[in-house]
């Protein structure tokens, strides 16, 4: 049974950090890019940042660079968001997502298993 399970949302200040885990499980992980999603209420699913299969290359969302960070753990099957410097407008649902290339992608057509999301909340 495929699964990835968000963990780590909340609810946050404006200034404040937080670090989103997806644990992957029953699916190819460790050779496959790794992406995380959000959608924010009465919004479209927008790309947030994506990492290669090998760490080597990521890829971030204009609106994140600089302050978001995604990394994985190919041991422990499980891709990691570490977010800094939150604002308001990072108010949504994050969701991970793996996608069957090896190479990183934006485009959440390339992506075939997502997890369920995990809500943050950021607070002005």
């Amino acid at each position: 049974q495929v699964q990835l399970v968000e963990s780590g949302g909340g609810l946050v200040q404006a200034g404040g950090s937080l670090r989103l885990s997806c644990a992957a499980s029953g699916l190819t992980f460790s050779s496959r890019a790794m992406g995380w999603f959000r959608q924010a209420p009465g919004k479209e699913r927008d790309f947030v940042a994506v990492i290669n299969w090998s760490s080597s290359h990521t890829y971030y969302a204009d609106s994140v660079k600089g302050r978001f960070t995604i990394s994985r753990d190919n041991a422990k099957n499980a891709v990691y968001l570490q977010m800094n410097s939150l604002t308001p407008e990072d108010t949504a649902v994050y969701y991970c997502a793996r996608s069957p290339l090896l190479s990183t992608t934006a485009t959440s057509e390339e992506y075939d298993y997502w997890g369920q999301g995990t809500q943050v909340t950021v607070s002005s």
